[in-house]
């Protein structure tokens, strides 16, 4: 099976961190930025990066960018650009366009031209950052629809000393245990006789109502 290949548009603070990710993961990932002294530096991170005029159009096709499997538009600031882009890439056939929004309206505009995902990094680390601040246990959360989420979570004192069978995690509290992160540890599908510890840390998947009840445990 073919490695999938990353174009990233935009090397911003997101668009360079999503590059680098990629790129540590094995994948083949293009970035596209305007600003040599950006692309330079990151030119030793990924398969390739290149300056070019990202409102033009025949660069993308010298560069191919119909035959990427994903594009990721990190355009946030420059709303008419990633709107643009994100235009010139569905009309060139990309398959999945990932685009960066900075508001609701944004986001909306983007959806309607064609982004196949639109992403709020500002808006769900501000989430994230509120959620830890009135949480004691609460250590990240990643929506993975408009009712379910996925969350880490320090494991609350009542959980500990106990088997996840005696816990009745799913039965009492609607959430299933997908992984403890245990030090350097993790447990992954922790069986029902796996006992919770002092320090371990909880992934547990549920709907977003039952997740907010572990904040108060």
């Amino acid at each position: 099976m073919p490695v999938k290949q990353f174009a990233v548009i935009g090397l911003g603070r997101f668009g360079s961190s999503v590059a680098k990710t990629l790129a540590q993961m094995g994948y083949e990932v293009l970035g596209i930025d305007d600003d040599i002294e950006v692309v330079n530096n990151m030119a030793d991170s990924l398969t390739s990066s290149v300056k070019a005029d990202i409102l033009d159009e025949q660069v993308f096709k010298t560069l191919g960018i119909g035959n990427f499997d994903v594009v990721v538009v990190g355009l946030g600031k420059e709303i008419q650009a990633s709107i643009l882009v994100t235009v010139m890439l569905k009309e060139m056939g990309v398959k999945e366009v990932v685009a960066k929004a900075r508001t609701e309206l944004h986001g909306r505009v983007l959806e309607r031209v064609g982004a196949d995902k639109v992403v709020f990094p500002e808006r769900d680390m501000g989430v994230r950052l509120a959620r830890a601040l009135v949480s004691k246990n609460i250590m990240d959360q990643i929506a993975l629809s408009p009712e379910y989420s996925l969350m880490e979570v320090a494991a609350p004192a009542v959980f500990v000393n106990k088997t996840l069978d005696k816990l009745g995690a799913r039965q009492k509290y609607g959430i299933s245990v997908l992984a403890i992160r245990r030090g350097a540890e993790v447990v992954i599908s922790p069986s029902a006789g796996e006992v919770i510890k002092k320090g371990d840390i909880l992934v547990v998947v549920g709907k977003d109502t039952q997740l907010r009840k572990l904040e108060t445990l």
